[in-house]
């Protein structure tokens, strides 16, 4: 039996969110596909493959497993581990190094990483990357229990992170206790508050991103198809959540409506606004109190708001970056050979 010795040089990247296990399973069914492995032939053993790459053998063996599972190697009793005969059903090689090649140029094109990337694919797949997975934490400075909620409802159903819930009022405090930012990776806050956050956060040294939540434009639509002049009013458990949302809905620049005000779920501000108002948009916590107070006269718009992605994307590569040379894995040299890194992985 020959000992085939791979054509290429397979790429052990301990820094890289996506797991060895993973890396190697993907870097040997491309080689396979791409008929650097032709059928029929034997990989080197367990052994050799787990010595000649300097990662734990039990790594291998999944790989392995993985591999037969897909339908790209079967085992051969007592003479080892062959490439299959028929290879299941895939993109040709070219198609799917072309998408790569292109998925790679337009995030280069948005100032994206390679670890962007890895962490942005494993995010859409639903996969937390093992360096991510319950390790980071974000700062959330709010001046309302409220927008706490809301915020950290909204980050954490879109990021794997655990959200760290403080008043604006309480963060002195805080910080206080704490002599450097390493518990957390970052803060994020509205934009009305970010000065006071960033100089009270200054001298520990974490970045500060600014949030911003914005009417759904489903409720944009529906504003914009309203009779010219009908008046506006907005209305929210919290008066920052109202002026905020009121705020982007005066920045969609209708000229059919008119913007009365804004106020809060409970108070006498609220029969007032709702007397002088055709139109009401808030949230559906809201909403209840509005009607019982209005009747069926008034039109109410339910809108939760929407948190910009744009938000969400700068928060997550900066989480990315912020892990330093752990997360990021270094450049492929330019002419796409896989380099071999002998460091110990210490399992999949």
């Amino acid at each position: 039996m020959t000992v085939l010795r791979l054509p290429v040089r397979l790429q052990v990247d301990k820094h890289s969110p996506i797991p060895i296990r993973r890396q190697l399973t993907e870097q040997l069914k491309h080689v396979i596909e791409g008929g650097g492995v032709p059928p029929d032939q034997a990989l080197p053993s367990i052994r050799e493959l787990a010595g000649f790459l300097g990662i734990n053998p039990n790594t291998i063996a999944r790989v392995i497993e993985d591999l037969k599972r897909g339908g790209y190697v079967e085992a051969r009793a007592g003479k080892g581990v062959f490439v299959a005969p028929t290879l299941p059903a895939c993109p040709l090689p070219n198609r799917r190094q072309g998408f790569l090649r292109d998925v790679v140029i337009r995030a280069a094109a948005l100032g994206m990483t390679a670890g962007d990337v890895a962490v942005g694919v494993l995010s859409v797949a639903g996969v937390r990357p093992a360096v991510v997975r319950g390790m980071v934490t974000v700062l959330l400075v709010e001046c309302s229990p409220p927008e706490l909620d809301f915020f950290a409802a909204k980050l954490e159903a879109e990021l794997p992170v655990r959200v760290e819930k403080v008043l604006l009022e309480e963060l002195g405090a805080a910080v206080g206790h704490r002599k450097t930012g390493g518990r957390w990776a970052a803060a994020v806050t509205s934009f009305c508050h970010l000065p006071a956050v960033e100089q009270r956060l200054q001298r520990l040294g974490i970045p500060v991103i600014a949030l911003l939540a914005e009417a759904h434009l489903e409720t944009l639509q529906r504003l914009a198809q309203l009779p010219a002049g009908t008046r506006v009013g907005v209305i929210a458990a919290a008066i920052e959540t109202a002026h905020s949302l009121e705020h982007s809905i005066a920045n969609a620049g209708l000229p059919n409506i008119r913007l009365v005000g804004a106020s809060p779920a409970e108070g006498a501000g609220l029969r007032s606004l709702i007397r002088r108002v055709d139109v009401v948009i808030c949230s559906s916590v809201a909403a209840e109190r509005v009607r019982q107070l209005a009747g069926p006269k008034l039109q109410v718009i339910i809108d939760e708001r929407a948190l910009d992605q744009r938000a969400i994307e700068m928060l997550a590569t900066v989480l990315v970056r912020g892990t330093g040379e752990r997360t990021i894995p270094p450049p492929r040299p330019p002419n796409g050979s896989y380099a071999l890194d002998r460091r110990r992985d210490g399992g999949a």
